[in-house]
C-alpha cells in the first residue's frame, strides 16, 4: 500500500475511505472534469449506480471501462 493514497469521503451519509494509486485518483479527476463533476459526486454516483464489491474495486473498474469507452 506504499504507492496508494487514502481518501476520507462521506458516501450515503456514512464516512468512509478508500485507498487507490495515485494514477487512479488522478483518472478520476479526469472523468469527473469531463462530466463536470467533483470527484465526489462521481464516487458517490459509482457507489451508487456500479458497485457490485468493494469501493477501491468498483472504482478501478468504472475508471477501465471508462477509458475503454473512450477509445472506441
Amino acid at each position: 500500500m506504499i504507492n496508494q493514497i487514502k481518501k476520507s469521503l462521506v458516501l450515503s451519509g456514512h464516512k468512509t475511505s478508500v485507498a487507490l494509486e495515485i494514477e487512479f485518483w488522478e483518472a478520476l479527476e479526469s472523468i469527473a472534469k469531463k462530466n463536470n463533476l467533483n470527484i465526489d459526486s462521481l464516487i458517490q454516483k459509482i457507489d451508487q449506480n456500479e458497485r457490485k464489491g468493494s469501493l477501491a474495486s468498483a472504482l478501478r473498474v468504472f475508471i477501465l471501462k471508462s477509458f475503454i469507452e473512450m477509445k472506441k
